[in-house]
């Protein structure tokens, strides 16, 4: 009797997990409570005790009956709320070129979110791999309570997505106001603004470009949301851009149909298109149009790195926070190919879907043509948003940033090579297949002699040729084109992910909850050192003041500030800076 009863309970915990997990609707909850009332009652009568066929036949009609219940409340697509109440209070209607709209006062009552305002006209049909345009405007007044959808992407399992909240994030249990996945769409360009509460009048405004490998990512993620930093006298913007094969494919077919005969750049033109409507609109939320520092992360910083050099940006921004990339290296490591390059994989594509022409990809519909997301997510030199590499623009004083704020995090490569295993077994081999006929030079600065060390000096080489040595590029190419630069080295440990990839943003953008208990005091205080140096950088190009330790500009290209437990002046470590330019001659940088 006890052993059965123990079964039970753990069957049925392990079907309340599932569920959680899964996110699924409370009508699964209802349903699975029914089947357990049912599996236990079945139990205690005796009934799946029963020898031969009949105890088998009730087991898995059992577990037949859950499983059909697991898929059939399935957690349903929908969009997100931009605030929890439903009875919330609306803004006063603010005027734009396209219509009147009404958001969400939030922060009790100390700021304001207009969520899934649209920005360009969705991109589907014969608008798939096209120029942005205008939105059609609107009647009536626009209701901008609800998050847009992410532009269309690959999806994970819902729990997936639970695992990763768990292991990295204040997983909320039980919560069911998240049974539910964010939906997905190519109707996908719409931007969020937040502002202190009722505006005010030429406010900074930081517009943030999300990250995610041009393949992933949503406008609306906590950590970079703009409710803090808008509390403290910002406007803070977030936007949806066209992600993976909608925003980056390449054709000549697509180039050739073009006005402006351009391809491949798709999403860049949709951060343009964003950057064109904020300098249109962004007054009536009391924002400054002439003060608009361009921001982002990753993939997103990438972008601003592009669009600091891009013919169409010039004017739309005065100042630059890159955090994690740049394309500012000769040979850029990520998130950019040339057109040749991008051609070729286009035409895989058009191979791959059975395709004779971009009139036929355009009919593919949109789940199935994701899936070449995971090859076409590169920027790329079409002549028209990009007309050269940014390198070589720099080189020549072309740029559109007044100032540069930037650095990187010191565990940069661990969330890409978490379960890549680097032993001396496969240490040599890897630096070889990378670095050809600069791997002695390679092993010379980094000799490792056990398996932890060739674990470590792995780590450090991935993050330095994807990430620092990037940075060091720019910055050295801001100082020869005269353009002031300011460059972090974050390196605070925590309860989540630490000075891991992305791991800055929470801090910068004042995003820490308040219970969570991932954080202590000492990241509650960097907290407020970095986003008052993001503040502070936003109103005036310099991040110093009266309340934050002093940032000198990174004139000699060796003077980084720490953010860590201690905020301070540090140089690039000597190992480092001897692979850096093991990675100069081996790209030709300043040639």
């Amino acid at each position: 009797m006890i052993a059965r009863r123990i079964i039970t309970g753990l069957l049925f915990l392990l079907f309340i997990l599932l569920l959680e997990l899964n996110q699924n609707s409370f009508v699964g909850w209802v349903l699975t409570a029914i089947l357990v009332f049912l599996f236990v009652f079945s139990f205690e009568a005796g009934w799946l005790n029963r020898s031969g066929w009949l105890k088998f036949g009730a087991w898995i009609a059992f577990f037949g009956l859950f499983a059909a219940v697991f898929f059939l409340t399935w957690p349903p697509m929908k969009r997100v709320p931009a605030y929890e109440k439903k009875n919330y209070e609306a803004t006063e209607v603010v005027k734009v070129r396209d219509g009147d709209l009404t958001g969400v006062v939030i922060e009790d009552g100390e700021a304001e979110i207009f969520a899934g305002i649209p920005y360009a006209k969705a991109p589907v049909g014969e608008l798939r791999w096209k120029a942005p345009e205008d939105p059609e405007p609107w009647d009536g007044i626009l209701k901008a309570d609800t998050f847009a959808p992410m532009n269309y992407q690959p999806r994970n399992l819902p729990i997936y997505y639970s695992l990763y909240q768990i292991g990295f994030h204040d997983y909320k249990w039980l919560d069911m106001k998240d049974n539910y996945q964010p939906a997905v769409s190519e109707d996908g360009l719409y931007l969020n603004l937040w502002r202190p509460a009722g505006g005010g009048k030429d406010l900074p405004v930081i517009v943030y470009v999300h990250g995610g490998s041009l393949q992933t990512g949503q406008p609306w993620y906590d950590d970079y949301g703009g409710r803090n930093l808008a509390k403290r006298g910002c406007i803070q913007i977030t936007f949806g851009y066209r992600l993976g094969v909608f925003g980056y494919l390449a054709l000549k077919e697509l180039q050739d149909e073009s006005p402006e005969h351009t391809t491949g750049n798709y999403g860049l033109l949709d951060q343009v298109k964003l950057l064109e409507w904020v300098r249109d609109n962004v007054e009536a939320f009391g924002g400054d149009p002439d003060n608009v520092t361009l921001a982002g992360e990753s993939a997103g910083s990438a972008a601003v790195s592009a669009l600091s050099t891009s013919p169409l940006a010039k004017g739309l921004f005065r100042r630059t926070i890159l955090e994690s990339s740049t394309v500012a290296s000769k040979e850029p490591p990520h998130s950019f190919r040339l057109l040749d390059e991008a051609f070729r994989s286009g035409e895989r594509v058009l191979k791959q879907f059975a395709c004779a022409s971009a009139a036929d990809l355009r009919n593919v519909p949109a789940d199935k043509l994701v899936a070449a997301t995971s090859t076409e997510h590169h920027m790329t030199v079409d002549g028209y948003a990009l007309t050269e590499l940014p390198y070589e623009s720099y080189r020549k004083g072309v740029h559109n940033e007044e100032v540069i704020l930037h650095g990187y995090n010191a565990e940069e490569s661990a969330a890409f090579i978490m379960f890549d295993r680097t032993t001396m077994e496969n240490y040599g081999t890897k630096v070889r297949a990378y670095f050809k006929d600069h791997a002695d030079e390679v092993l010379k600065i980094y000799p490792a002699s056990t398996d932890s060390e060739a674990a470590e000096y792995w780590a450090e080489i991935y993050g330095a040729v994807f990430f620092d040595y990037p940075h060091f590029c720019l910055n050295r190419l801001a100082n020869q084109a005269g353009i002031p630069v300011y460059e972090y080295y974050f390196t605070k440990a925590n309860g989540r992910i630490g000075a891991f990839h992305s791991g800055e943003e929470i801090y910068a953008y004042a995003n820490i909850p308040e219970q969570s208990k991932l954080f202590d005091e000492k990241d509650r205080e960097l907290m407020r050192i970095m986003s008052s140096y993001w503040v502070n950088f936003a109103v005036s190009g310099d991040p110093n003041g009266a309340d934050v330790p002093e940032w000198p500009k990174n004139a000699d290209n060796d003077t980084l500030l720490e953010l860590g437990e201690n905020v301070r002046t540090t140089g690039e470590k000597p190992r480092k800076a001897a692979f850096f330019e093991v990675l100069d001659r081996m790209q030709g940088f300043g040639e």
